[in-house]
């Protein structure tokens, strides 16, 4: 299988462009751009300015909150398929968390002002990470909402 079909699979498989049409995928690959990672480091700290949104192809990435960008307490841990610091391409805040390599990864990312191209020139690519983004915030929803029930049987 190609090379470009697999990151075509690999994005409709993401929660962020599942609902993107295939052929705008092909845009979206065309602009991806590929970076090792290896254990230890930190691929952006919180606050920092957001550039990049990043795709983990390899690896595993923890996500931390702690106003200390040192501080390696997980929120969350990525694995290959995720979608990570998308956040600030859209709403223009600084990163709201820091990303840590927890093994060694290979990313894929596209940068801020070749996304924002790329949604002027494809609205269905808009249109197809709203929806996105929309069936992430509702499953995180329904997730915050399983947790407060599950405390209030206790």
């Amino acid at each position: 299988m190609s090379h470009f079909l697999e990151r075509i699979l690999m994005l409709k498989k993401t929660p962020l462009f599942s609902e993107v049409p295939t052929e705008d995928l092909r845009v979206v690959v065309d602009e991806l751009r590929e970076s090792a990672c290896f254990k230890g480091e930190r691929i952006f700290d919180i606050n920092d300015p957001s550039e990049h949104m990043y795709i983990l192809q390899s690896g595993k990435i923890g996500i931390s909150i702690h106003p200390d960008p040192r501080v390696t307490e997980f929120i969350g841990i990525l694995a290959p398929g995720e979608c990570f610091g998308e956040m600030g391409l859209f709403d223009e805040l600084p990163r709201s968390a820091t990303a840590h390599v927890i093994e060694d990864s290979l990313l894929l990312y596209l940068d801020k002002t070749k996304l924002q191209g790329l949604i002027v020139n494809y609205p269905g690519l808009a249109f197809g990470l709203l929806r996105g983004i929309s069936l992430r915030l509702r499953e995180t929803l329904q997730r915050v909402a399983a947790g407060e029930s599950e405390r209030g049987k206790a």
